[in-house]
C-alpha cells in the first residue's frame, strides 16, 4: 500500500519539481532580460542618461527616464532635478517642469534661484505668463532672493504674451533694486509690444524708440558662479531669455553677432508684423550707428528678407540676398528663407524663384536638413495650381538623403498629390502614402506627450 501510495504521488512530485525548475528558469530568463534591457542602475548612470536625452533634444523621454529611476529605487539628487528641468525648458514642456519641481519639493530639496530662472524661462517658451507670476510669488513666499537674471527671465516671460503693463512693472522693480537695463531687457520690451494684441498704433514707434534707448544699456549685476552654472548646463543667455537667435547663437561664420541683439529682436518683430517701413528705418539706424564698417550678420539679413517677402516685395529680398552674397558665402538658411518666402501667394514668379533658389543651394553643396526640408515641403505643398514641380523637387531631395519630413508636411504633400489627376498606382504617390502610413503609426498616442 505504501509502495502504491508513493508511486501515485510520484507523478505529482515530478510535476511540482518540473514546475519549480521552469519557474527558476523563467526567473533567470527574466533577470537576464532585465539586465539586458536595463540602461541604468544608480544615480550616476541615470544622470548620464538624462543628460544624454537633454543633449539629444528628446525631452519627451525625460518623464519616462524619471519613472524608471523611481521604479529602480534610485533617489534623484539636486543635480538630477536641475538637469531634468533644464531639459524641459529646452523642450518647452511646462507641465513636466512643474512636475519635477513638485517631486523635488517632496524629496525635501528646496529649489534655488537658478532653478526658478529655468522654470520661469520655460513659462516664457510656453507663453504662460500666469505661471511665471505664480513662480514669482512662490519665490517670495520661500524667501528666495531674486537676482538680475531672474528679473530678465520674468520680463521676457511676460513679454511672450504681450503683457506690456506687467513688463513695465518688472522694469520698475529692477530700478528699485538698483539694477540697470541691459540689451536683453530692451529685447524683452520690444517682444512685449510685438506680441501685444491687438497690435497698437504705437507698436512700431515703440520698437524704434527701444532700439534707440538700448545704445546706452548697462550691464546688470550678476554673480559669476551663476553664469558658470548656466554654461555648465549648456544654457546660453539667448536661450534663457527666449530670444529668437537662441538656436543660431552657437553657429560659426558670423551668423549671429551678439552685440546686435536688440537689432535681431527688432528686425524679427518687423518680419512678424509685416512692417517694411519700420524695417528700413531700423536698417538706416544700424548703418548710421556702425560707420566703422560693421555689417549685417546672417540673422539680420534673414529677418530683413522675411519681412520683405511677407510684404510681397520680392525684389528687395533678392537684392538683400545678393548684396550679402557678394561679400560672403550665404549659409543654407538664407537660401531656404528666400525660397520659402518666395512661395507666399504661389505666384508664377515666386514659384520659379523658389525652384531656382533651391537648385542653386543644391549646386553649392548645401543640402536640406530635416527642419529646412520640412518647412520648404510644407510651403510648396500648398500650391493648388501649376505642375507641383517645386513640392516634388523638395520631396525628391529629401528622399535622396533619406530624410523623412514631419507628419504635417507629409500629410500636406500627400493631400496635394491626391488632389491632382494622378493614377492610384503612381510610384511617387505609393511611396508618399507608405511614408505617411508609417508616420501615423509611429507618432500615434504615447505616454507623456506633454
Amino acid at each position: 500500500m505504501a509502495l502504491l501510495k508513493n508511486s501515485l504521488m510520484l507523478p505529482g512530485r515530478l510535476r511540482h519539481a518540473a514546475a519549480a525548475l521552469t519557474a527558476r528558469r523563467h526567473a533567470a530568463t527574466l533577470t537576464e532580460e532585465y539586465a539586458r534591457r536595463n540602461y541604468a542602475d544608480n544615480n550616476s548612470e541615470y544622470n548620464t542618461v538624462i543628460g544624454s536625452l537633454v543633449a539629444q533634444r528628446r525631452p519627451y523621454l525625460l518623464r519616462d527616464a524619471y519613472d524608471d529611476m523611481m521604479l529602480d529605487g534610485v533617489k534623484p539628487e539636486r543635480e538630477t532635478f536641475h538637469t531634468l528641468i533644464v531639459g524641459t525648458m529646452k523642450g518647452s514642456r511646462l507641465q513636466d517642469a512643474l512636475y519635477f519641481r513638485d517631486q523635488m519639493k517632496e524629496m525635501g530639496l528646496k529649489p534655488d534661484v537658478n532653478l526658478y530662472n529655468f522654470l520661469i524661462s520655460t513659462c516664457g517658451k510656453c507663453k504662460n505668463s500666469d505661471a511665471a507670476i505664480m513662480l514669482l510669488e512662490e519665490m517670495k513666499a520661500h524667501d528666495v532672493k531674486l537676482k538680475g537674471e531672474t528679473y530678465i527671465c520674468l520680463l521676457n516671460a511676460l513679454a511672450s504674451t504681450g503683457q506690456t503693463d506687467q513688463v513695465y512693472a518688472i522694469v520698475s522693480d529692477m530700478s528699485a533694486a538698483g539694477l540697470g537695463l541691459n540689451k536683453f531687457c530692451y529685447a524683452g520690451l520690444i517682444t512685449a509690444f510685438k506680441n501685444k494684441t491687438p497690435t497698437a498704433e504705437e507698436t512700431m514707434a515703440k520698437i524704434l524708440d527701444f532700439v534707440g534707448q538700448s545704445k546706452g544699456w548697462q550691464y546688470v549685476e550678476r554673480v559669476s558662479k551663476d553664469i558658470a552654472e548656466n554654461i555648465m548646463m549648456n544654457v546660453s543667455e539667448e536661450e534663457l531669455y527666449n530670444l529668437p537667435t537662441a538656436e543660431y547663437v552657437n553657429r560659426r561664420g558670423g551668423f549671429v553677432f551678439k552685440q546686435h541683439t536688440v537689432y535681431h529682436v527688432a528686425l524679427q518683430a518687423c518680419a512678424e508684423l509685416r512692417s517694411k517701413e519700420t524695417l528700413e528705418a531700423l536698417l538706416e539706424m544700424f548703418n548710421k550707428d556702425n560707420r566703422d564698417g560693421s555689417t549685417y550678420d546672417a540673422y539680420m539679413v534673414m529677418q530683413a528678407m522675411r519681412c520683405y517677402l511677407r510684404c510681397g516685395d520680392i525684389d528687395s529680398a533678392v537684392k538683400m540676398f545678393e548684396e550679402y552674397s557678394s561679400s560672403r558665402s550665404p549659409p543654407a538658411e538664407l537660401y531656404a528663407t528666400l525660397a520659402e518666402g518666395a512661395m507666399i501667394g504661389y505666384t508664377p514668379r515666386g514659384m520659379q524663384l523658389a525652384q531656382e533658389t533651391i537648385e542653386k543651394m543644391t549646386s553649392r553643396n548645401f543640402f536640406l536638413n530635416a527642419k529646412m526640408g520640412t518647412d520648404l515641403l510644407l510651403a510648396a505643398a500648398g500650391e493648388t495650381a501649376g505642375g507641383y514641380t517645386t513640392a516634388n523637387y523638395v520631396w525628391d531631395l529629401l528622399q535622396s538623403r533619406k530624410i523623412t519630413p514631419t507628419l504635417p508636411a507629409v500629410e500636406a504633400y500627400h493631400k496635394g498629390l491626391t488632389a491632382r489627376e494622378i493614377p492610384s498606382d503612381d510610384p511617387r504617390l505609393l511611396n508618399v502614402t507608405r511614408v505617411l502610413d508609417n508616420l501615423k503609426l509611429r507618432f500615434g498616442p504615447r505616454r507623456n506627450t506633454q
